[in-house]
């Protein structure tokens, strides 16, 4: 046996998903050394195209780099799914696969023989696993979700972020709800692997947009399971802790705090110039300084922005206290860290040359683990699976003639 160059290195995995949670999923165990197939509608993923980087110069402008983030280093085949022939298709390579995932509901799965006990009845130790919006039983079963709805809304995280009372609902960026739910079903898929493996048996699991939510949240629900109370959304100038929170400087950037211990109080003051508040009656106890917060909030912004976010995060290196810049993304982009820790790696598309991409959340020393090429086009590995699988070129040639199969497709 060969050195194994990826943890995933020799796992075969077929994904029958859409959108941006569950192809996200996809795209680590890709990253992982997976052979990810994604099999598509013969018009594509229907998330294909939507997103067009108008800001981006040259070539890329009109390739879907967040298309290509959820779905990097996976091959696509074209199958209609709804013929008798497509789904047969699907079935046939679910067969000869560790892994199935989808973010089809249960009777869409059933529909095409694709739930747990059709496929187990084919390939008694795969891995059977399935992303939602809300889970695959109760109330919400079928309600279509998405990370805005399932994620953010439903799980109260929308709620909890508000800014006060009266604080406007926030605007949550593209998919940051998709790519959580996506780590979750990673790692029960990796759980799967591991017992199917030690016991022969395949395994069901299943996450959702919706419990991953809550899940980021279990700090808060903690107690509010319990005592099922309406959370606390404190204003800036409601906090407990003056050096825990975050303020705008001089240069329009914000800084961040975090230094809950009572000593940090005096260190902030020190390093700030502002040493007559440590012993200011208004101010003397940490019970004082939240009784008058919103004045203490105040007197620090009159003197937050007299220095820039660097000129400050300086002075409170020197002092040990515990801050972090707001950046923008752009300013991430091109952080040093990131670079150090190679957050953004390039990858070589077949016409458009290098790219920087986002890179999963995990190292691993020694091994290959990243994005092994772009996201691919339409059907572009339909006949090289299909012919893997046991297909012979005039059997192929009669599926694409039937539109059950589509012959590849090149686009952005």
């Amino acid at each position: 046996m060969g050195v194994m160059r990826a943890p995933l290195e020799g796992v075969r995995v077929v994904a029958v998903d859409s959108f941006m949670a569950a192809p996200s999923a996809g795209a680590i165990l890709a990253d992982l050394g997976a052979d990810v197939v994604k099999i598509e509608p013969l018009s594509g993923d229907p998330i294909r195209g939507n997103f067009r980087p108008a800001k981006v110069d040259g070539g890329l402008r009109s390739y879907d780099l967040q298309f290509d983030v959820d779905n990097r280093g996976k091959r696509s085949i074209a199958v209609a799914l709804d013929t008798d022939e497509g789904a047969a298709l699907a079935q046939r390579l679910c067969g000869q696969a560790q892994v199935f995932m989808c973010n089809l509901l249960p009777h869409r799965q059933e529909r095409f023989g694709l739930d747990p006990a059709s496929l187990m009845a084919l390939n008694s130790s795969i891995v059977h696993a399935t992303l939602t919006g809300y889970g695959t039983n109760g109330p919400d079963a079928r309600r279509p979700g998405y990370d805005v709805t399932a994620f953010f809304g439903r799980s109260g995280l929308y709620d909890a972020m508000r800014e006060g009372d009266e604080g406007m609902v926030p605007n949550a960026r593209p998919a940051q709800g998709d790519h959580t739910a996506g780590i979750a079903l990673v790692a029960a898929i990796l759980a799967g692997l591991r017992v199917a493996e030690a016991t022969g048996e395949g395994q069901v699991v299943e996450t959702s947009l919706f419990e991953a939510a809550v899940w980021t949240q279990a700090s808060d629900f903690a107690t509010t399971a319990v005592d099922r109370a309406p959370v606390r959304r404190r204003r800036r100038t409601e906090l407990f802790v003056a050096s825990a929170n975050r303020f705008p400087c001089g240069d329009g950037s914000w800084i961040v705090l975090n230094n809950i211990e009572v000593a940090a109080w005096a260190r902030m003051c020190g390093a700030m110039g502002l040493e007559s508040l440590v012993e200011d009656d208004r101010f003397a106890t940490a019970k004082e300084r939240f009784d008058n917060m919103e004045e203490l909030i105040s007197l620090l912004d009159e003197r937050f922005v007299t220095r820039t976010r660097d000129e400050w995060g300086a002075l409170f290196d020197d002092a040990g206290i515990v801050w972090g810049p707001v950046l923008g993304l752009h300013e991430v982009a091109v952080d040093e860290q990131a670079e150090a820790i190679g957050l953004f790696p390039t990858v070589e598309h077949r016409d458009l040359g290098p790219y920087r991409t986002v890179r999963a959340p995990m190292r691993f020393e020694g091994l290959d683990v990243g994005p092994r090429g772009p996201s691919p086009a339409i059907g572009e590995h339909t006949r090289e699976v299909l012919a893997a699988a046991g297909l012979s070129t005039s059997e192929i040639d009669e599926l694409v003639a039937a539109d059950v199969i589509g012959e590849p497709t090149i686009d952005g």
